[in-house]
């Protein structure tokens, strides 16, 4: 690292006076200022299973919330379980541990985000309704509650349709592109569905109320709950039948999926002029290009949507330890894995240049020409999914500008596993 880049970096970061939420948010005030004007923050991360990550990202919910007026957190979760999560951080009502295993991925089923959701339904405690945050999964894949919504709200209100959901059950846990079908027959049923609810809102509401509660049987949902969940899955069956062999390009099924969740994001916002979301998800989705072999990232999209509107904060770490699963086993425990701080990437130049853990705006108006130089060459990354190859993971790198692709980085000197709950029975 250049001397001039290396006091560059010394003078503009700032140290994090701790990761752990609930301590004052004073060193704060830089990302604060930052955000003047701001109505998206991502918040990123190199790795699903890092403790850290889990409880700095949860301290800046809490800084983002408390201080800044933050009012929905949308999180790479599925949009189906997320809406029960929702009703318990917003009403109480349901067990967030069980909850939380509904969301889809093992990364979110921690210790570490059950403390967030808990936080979360303590703030909301005693706020009038239009002041609590919001729980939102943005992703349309694993739609087991969707399928159930659906299918109890036509079991009531047109029973002679109600058959047609069966058709739909294969998305309850299916994954991207994991039923590649070239016609994509999955698509126009759900399309179907979507447009009967749409199309027979007073009929349905009507039929439901006659119905009434009888036999003990759950309560249906009411017309526009069953219309999104209808909606979920019609995203979902465009999700789950792309082909697999397209890895770039707008069609890609990783494009489709950025893109779904980019508009979830977007219509949180323009809903809700009040709104401010946090968006939670992997560094390469919130980054402001591409990830993987060109995919645009949903960061990309919001960036070209809502300009400065949208700021995106990574998180990296220097080294350590983290969780993640085997190779593509996708049923078993996720395992330890360890890496050192190592020579070639962003994250071995933060550590060389300023120790502990910090804060830095990547803005280049006002540095010396070194330092501008560096923050937009094309550098690496270390970048960690939920799974990673058995061996080779010490070397798994994603390409990097860091002006370019991030507003901000957050910098851990050490990671350590996130603590994963047991499996809640369903």
């Amino acid at each position: 690292m250049p001397d001039d880049l290396a006091r560059w970096l010394t003078e503009h970061a700032r140290p994090l006076d701790a990761l752990e939420p609930g301590t004052p948010h004073g060193d704060l005030g830089p990302l604060g200022d930052a955000l003047r004007g701001v109505r998206i923050v991502g918040l990123g991360e190199s790795t699903h299973g890092t403790h850290e990550f889990f409880r700095l990202k949860h301290r800046l919910v809490e800084f983002l919330v408390r201080e800044e007026g933050f009012t929905v957190l949308a999180m790479e979760a599925s949009a189906s379980a997320a809406r029960a999560l929702d009703t318990y951080v917003r009403h109480g009502t349901g067990d967030p541990a069980r909850l939380i295993g509904r969301l889809g991925f093992w990364t979110w089923r921690t210790a570490e985000m059950l403390d967030l959701v808990e936080w979360l339904r303590a703030h909301n405690e005693g706020l009038p309704e239009e002041r609590r945050v919001r729980f939102v999964g943005t992703d349309p894949q694993r739609c087991a509650d969707s399928v159930a919504a659906v299918t109890a709200f036509l079991d009531r209100a047109a029973p002679e349709r109600a058959a047609q959901v069966r058709d739909l059950t294969v998305l309850a846990q299916a994954r991207p592109a994991s039923r590649p079908d070239l016609r994509q027959t999955l698509v126009p049923r759900a399309e179907a569905l979507a447009d009967f609810i749409a199309g027979h809102r007073q009929t349905c509401a009507e039929r439901i109320a006659a119905a009434g509660e009888d036999g003990g049987r759950k309560p249906a949902a009411t017309v526009d709950d069953a219309l999104e969940h209808a909606r979920i899955l019609v995203r979902a069956a465009d999700l789950v039948t792309r082909s697999p062999g397209r890895p770039t390009g707008e069609d890609s099924v990783f494009a489709v999926r950025d893109r779904y969740m980019a508009d979830a994001v977007a219509r949180l916002v323009d809903t809700n002029p009040r709104a401010r979301v946090i968006v939670w998800a992997h560094n390469g989705h919130i980054a402001k290009g591409t990830y993987g072999a060109g995919v645009p990232a949903l960061g990309s999209r919001l960036r070209a949507r809502y300009g400065d509107a949208y700021y995106a904060l990574a998180l990296l770490f220097g080294k350590g330890s983290f969780l993640a699963r085997r190779g593509t086993d996708v049923h078993g425990p996720p395992l330890r894995h360890r890496i050192g701080t190592g020579t070639r990437t962003v994250e071995a130049r933060f550590a060389q240049a300023v120790p502990g853990d910090f804060y830095v705006g990547l803005t280049t108006g006002g540095s010396p020409p070194e330092a501008a130089r560096w923050l937009r060459s094309a550098l690496a990354q270390r970048s960690f999914g939920a799974n990673v190859p058995r061996f080779a993971y010490r070397f798994h790198v994603a390409p990097l500008v860091p002006a370019e692709d991030y507003d901000g980085i957050a910098f851990v000197a050490r990671s350590t596993c996130s603590r994963v709950l047991p499996v809640a029975e369903r």
